[in-house]
Parts: structure tokens; C-alpha cells; sequence
């Protein structure tokens, strides 16, 4: 019996083939590169997204996508995160390059301001941002189809209205043109032009220089 089990064993071993892994390890990664989304950041809001990504043979990203998100601005940071791994990756020479790695990416709040939030709150603030998306994206809509004219003032005063009741305010603008130059730093520059594109498809005029600079 002790010979089958060991034979058992060993066949299972046999089979359990190495993983990609990343340089210097993914925590550390995580850690060193994230830039900590604003809206979630606020809320007190923290966890784990899964993200699935596939891997050529030079440890480049060429697919990924949530698996499993929290539903707040994290998950795009999650995303953001493992695109900026490409080309770190150590892949195996057996890797399967056509078959998927899924990793969590965590991430973790701590602190004064924190303490004061209940898991009530944040679970409503969780919501309130899936609630948000469209009427964000009402409002991103506007502002880049504003120059046609195709508007009426009352459709105007509406679009303004609904941003300042989503916290689109000037201030808000500014440390999202900050979280982008902080991730120019990280030689992202997909991901900083988003943060800017955002400022500009807002109706505001804060992130022209970068955009000219960098996006174009």
C-alpha cells in the first residue's frame, strides 16, 4: 500500500508544472506601483480584485481582464497594474502560453481616517459608485460632443448640475491630473493619459499641457 501511495505521489508531482512568477515578486510589485484610486481611496473602500492575463513567451501581458472585481475604481487599477507587469514576468519554457494566470491583487487601507467608517458605509459607498457609472458617463459624453453645439442651455445646466452631485469638482480634477503624472513616473503613459482625457472630457481645461505634451 505504502509503494501505490508513493507511486501516487510521485505521478502527481510529475504533472504539477512551474508557474510564471514575476521579478521581485508580485506584492512587492503591487506595493511599490499602485496608485491608490481616489474614489475608493475616500470611501474607505479596500480588498481583492482577481485579474486573468495571458503571457507570451518574453513575459509580456498580451490579455487581461477582471475575473472578479469589487466594483469601485479599484478594479481598474487592478487591470492598470498587471498591463504594467508586462515584461517582467519569468515564464517557463512548458507555459502554455494560451492558458490564463490568475493572481489577486490586494489592496489594503489603514489608518485614523478609516476607523471611523462601519462596513455599512462602505458597502453603500460601493454602490453608489456601480449607481454612478452611467451618470458619469453622461456626463464624459456631453462634454466630448459639446463642440458640435448640438445642446440646448437646459441640457447644459442638467450635465453641470449632475457633476457637481457626482463630486467633479475642480479640486477632484487636480489630484487626478497628479495621480497621472505619478504614473508618467512608472513610464505609463496609457494610464496617465487616461487620468488627463478624463480632466479634459469633463469640461475642464486643467490637464491641456499634459495632454499636449504627452498624449498626442
Amino acid at each position: 500500500m505504502s509503494k501505490i501511495l508513493l507511486a501516487l505521489f510521485l505521478l502527481l508531482g510529475l504533472n504539477v508544472k512551474a508557474q510564471p512568477t514575476l521579478k521581485g515578486g508580485l506584492e512587492s510589485f503591487v506595493m511599490n506601483n499602485k496608485v491608490y484610486p481616489r474614489y475608493s481611496l475616500q470611501n474607505c473602500i479596500d480588498g481583492s480584485v482577481t485579474i486573468s492575463f495571458k503571457l507570451n513567451k518574453a513575459g509580456e501581458v498580451y490579455f487581461s481582464k477582471i475575473q472578479k472585481g469589487i466594483g469601485t475604481d479599484l478594479d481598474d487599477e487592478a487591470l492598470r497594474l498587471i498591463r504594467l507587469s508586462s515584461g517582467k514576468w519569468i515564464v517557463p519554457a512548458d507555459h502554455d502560453t494560451t492558458i490564463s494566470v490568475v493572481v489577486p491583487i490586494n489592496f489594503k487601507l489603514s489608518g485614523d481616517d478609516c476607523q471611523n467608517k462601519s462596513q455599512k458605509d462602505i458597502k453603500q459607498a460601493i454602490e453608489t459608485y456601480k449607481s454612478n457609472v452611467g451618470m458619469t458617463d453622461a456626463v464624459l459624453n456631453f462634454y466630448r460632443h459639446k463642440a458640435t453645439g448640438k445642446f440646448t442651455a437646459d441640457e447644459q445646466r442638467r450635465i453641470e448640475a449632475l457633476k457637481a452631485s457626482l463630486g467633479y469638482d475642480e479640486e477632484y480634477m487636480k489630484m487626478r491630473i497628479n495621480d497621472g503624472l505619478k504614473k508618467l513616473k512608472q513610464k505609463d503613459r496609457q494610464g496617465a493619459c487616461e487620468d488627463f482625457m478624463f480632466v479634459k472630457n469633463m469640461g475642464y481645461d486643467l490637464a491641456d499641457e499634459q495632454i499636449a505634451k504627452y498624449c498626442n
